[in-house]
């Protein structure tokens, strides 16, 4: 467990994004981002399987655990078995506006009752050595003004809560879906830059339609981290540069080549397992992004990666076909 988290760059939680394979494949680009898994409920990790919701490679530190829940006593379980198990951080879903989600109580809806988010940060951080922190958004329905920001950040922080991940977007409850509140409710940058300057003595980290470092870098005059979502995903080489921008780090940039060697021998290990190829590889799509060969290979890995039995050779082959583009 690091003394502390640099938290400049971070890959927010997605779900059926950033599961292990995911994470692995981005400790590979990036050794320094900060990795979140997807938002497991307090629920299913108690009662479910957990090694399947927590198990994940020692190479994907600095990794956080997102949880979803609003039960105190049940979240403050959660935070120390994610302690138990290896993790650095324990994040709070405060941002998620899912029917799902919010049928179970949790979730952005939670933005409507900030003394129940306070009580489950207070009873975390008694059962825990981890940071404690939350995800939200700026708002949610007609709570969008700057003071209901406040009036949820306030108790949050006289909880101990010294960390908030802000997607600077509303979320509607009804009536979007949860893709269309990633991207039709505006951004509201300068409300999470206000925030920063009026609680200089916490971390605020921003999150919303940042889809390049360039774009993370100005970012970073005004708060003190980024979160990229969907476009960490679908181009995961833009993180090639991250460490650089995170903490100085003048190694070389691994090539997209090399990345991809390197998963195929993380996948072999994982095959003799019983994990299934395209369990793995559905990860790789976007990594040839804009480059000689990048149909190609997707076509190999979506094509050939599904079918029964497949192996390492699929990505051979894939990786063939981006030689053979450049050539």
């Amino acid at each position: 467990m690091p003394a502390t988290l640099n938290r400049k760059i971070a890959v927010a939680p997605m779900m059926q994004h950033t599961d292990r394979h995911c994470r692995y494949l981005l400790r590979l680009i990036s050794r320094h981002t900060l990795l979140y898994t997807e938002m497991v409920t307090s629920g299913a990790l108690l009662h479910g399987d957990r090694a399947r919701f927590l198990n994940f490679d020692a190479a994907e530190h600095p990794l956080a655990l997102q949880l979803g829940g609003s039960e105190p006593q049940e979240l403050a379980e959660c935070a120390a078995i994610a302690e138990d198990w290896g993790y650095d951080e324990v994040n709070l879903n405060i941002g998620c506006p899912s029917d799902r989600v919010q049928s179970g109580r949790f979730g952005a809806c939670l933005m409507a009752e900030p003394q129940r988010v306070a009580d489950c940060v207070a009873a975390m951080r008694a059962r825990t050595r981890l940071p404690v922190t939350v995800k939200t958004r700026i708002g949610i329905d007609d709570r969008d003004r700057y003071q209901d920001l406040l009036d949820f950040i306030e108790p949050v922080r006289a909880a101990g809560c010294s960390v908030f991940i802000v997607h600077a977007r509303k979320a509607w409850l009804q009536g979007l879906s949860p893709k269309e509140n990633r991207s039709k409710p505006p951004l509201h940058y300068d409300r999470v830059h206000q925030l920063k300057r009026e609680f200089p003595d916490l971390t605020i980290v921003i999150n919303g339609g940042i889809e390049t470092l360039a774009a993370a870098q100005a970012q970073l005059e005004h708060v003190d981290g980024v979160m990229i979502g969907r476009a960490a995903y679908n181009n995961p080489y833009i993180l090639a540069a991250a460490d650089r921008l995170i903490d100085d780090d003048a190694a070389a940039e691994p090539n997209r080549r090399t990345i991809v060697e390197q998963f195929r021998d993380y996948a072999d290990r994982h095959l003799a397992q019983g994990v299934r190829l395209h369990q793995m590889t559905r990860h790789l799509m976007g990594l040839f992004q804009g480059q000689p060969g990048a149909r190609a290979f997707r076509r190999v890995l979506s094509e050939q990666g599904q079918r029964p039995g497949a192996g390492i050779e699929v990505i051979e082959t894939a990786i063939r076909q981006v030689d053979g583009a450049r050539s």
